[in-house]
């Protein structure tokens, strides 16, 4: 069987690399992998960390690139590269633009199309946007549909997919951290070597679209005020290079002792970092799943997530993103001991590090 594996970001490599590695491993499946670059710098640093061998690069990325533009040139080149290959199954991941592109290339040469991470929903189609429709859309261009949890898979049949494509699998992100936490790993940097020594670490991801302006203002007030009001309190933020995040946080966090504002790390240092930290604060999607894995509390500065199993959890608090929300939350873990222990200690449900064995099993018994 021959198996395309198509990625454009950071996340989608992360959790795409331990898929890849199990196909690659077995017998009976010939794997090429496809970048189109929609995140050329961050990505590179993960294909490197993960060894991934790379049959085409599309190299997309433009300085100031729209949503319109990625999606068009995405669908174009990738044409190609499907007439090329002429692949038996292609795998897409996840809720980018890279992802809802390449499964209508897909659909338009009647290739079938497995999507990993499939299922997740808001349900509001601007929150995440344009996360949100780019897996909508593409759920219901695919054939496969590997499910991280049992919710994932109920939105499925809400929405018709036939119980034969729905496959739970748990979530592969899982099973990447698991690998690069086992790795040995020093920091060069001093001030990350000792971070989180004597103080108790806030580890920040925050780059969300629906958040860009005033709201995104507020967050970073409440990130300051928070290190401000609690001496024993230190905050780190990798920061997205994305102008409409980077500007804001200069301007509010930068100068202050005990926040150090750091350009984005590559997974192996993120993954050591988090194990360091006391709790996350982000408004991303994957760090929702890895740091209940690493029993760290987190704190979603979202109106709604598409990952609620971990609040239902309680290893995740829904804080919103208005001032008094995230200040609420935050202050609440760090006062209260018992409610901290609760969330750190709570059974993380998004798997257990076997979605790639479980996923590479399915395609292995369509005896393509």
């Amino acid at each position: 069987m021959k198996v395309l594996a198509v990625m454009g970001t950071r996340p989608e490599a992360i959790k795409m690399a331990p898929v890849v590695r199990e196909l690659k491993a077995r017998g009976g499946f010939t794997v090429r992998v496809c970048l189109t670059a929609q995140h050329r710098e961050l990505l590179d640093r993960v294909i490197e960390l993960f060894r991934i061998p790379v049959d085409h690069d599309l190299n997309v990325m433009r300085p100031g690139q729209s949503l319109d533009h990625i999606t068009s040139r995405v669908l174009v080149e990738l044409g190609h590269v499907l007439q090329l290959e002429s692949p038996d199954v292609v795998l897409v991941h996840g809720d980018t633009t890279t992802t809802f592109a390449a499964a209508l290339a897909c659909y338009y040469r009647s290739t079938p199309v497995g999507h990993v991470e499939a299922g997740l929903r808001t349900y509001d189609k601007q929150r995440p946007f344009p996360e949100e429709m780019n897996r909508r859309l593409s759920d219901v261009l695919c054939d496969y549909h590997y499910a991280p949890t049992p919710l994932a898979a109920q939105h499925l049949r809400g929405e018709h997919i036939p119980e034969a494509q729905i496959l739970v699998t748990g979530n592969t992100v899982i099973d990447a951290l698991l690998d690069v936490a086992q790795r040995p790993y020093e920091f060069e940097d001093p001030l990350l070597k000792s971070a989180g020594d004597g103080r108790r670490l806030i580890l920040v991801t925050a780059h969300r679209r629906e958040s860009f302006g005033e709201r995104f203002e507020q967050m970073c007030r409440a990130m300051r005020d928070l290190v401000q009001r609690n001496p024993g309190v230190e905050l780190v933020y990798p920061v997205h290079p994305n102008p409409n995040v980077r500007c804001v946080v200069d301007a509010l966090l930068a100068g202050h002792e005990r926040i150090s504002i750091i350009e984005p790390l590559e997974y192996l240092p993120f993954v050591h970092l988090l194990k360091k930290a006391y709790l996350v604060l982000t408004d991303s999607g994957g760090v929702q799943e890895e740091a209940p894995a690493l029993g760290k509390p987190v704190l979603v500065m979202r109106e709604v997530t598409e990952r609620p199993e971990a609040i239902t959890a309680g290893t995740a608090m829904l804080v919103g993103n208005t001032y008094e929300g995230i200040v609420s939350g935050v202050q609440c873990l760090l006062d209260d001991a018992e409610r901290y222990r609760g969330m750190a200690n709570a059974v993380n449900p998004y798997g257990d590090g076997l979605a790639s064995k479980r996923i590479a099993d399915h395609l292995a018994s369509l005896g393509v």
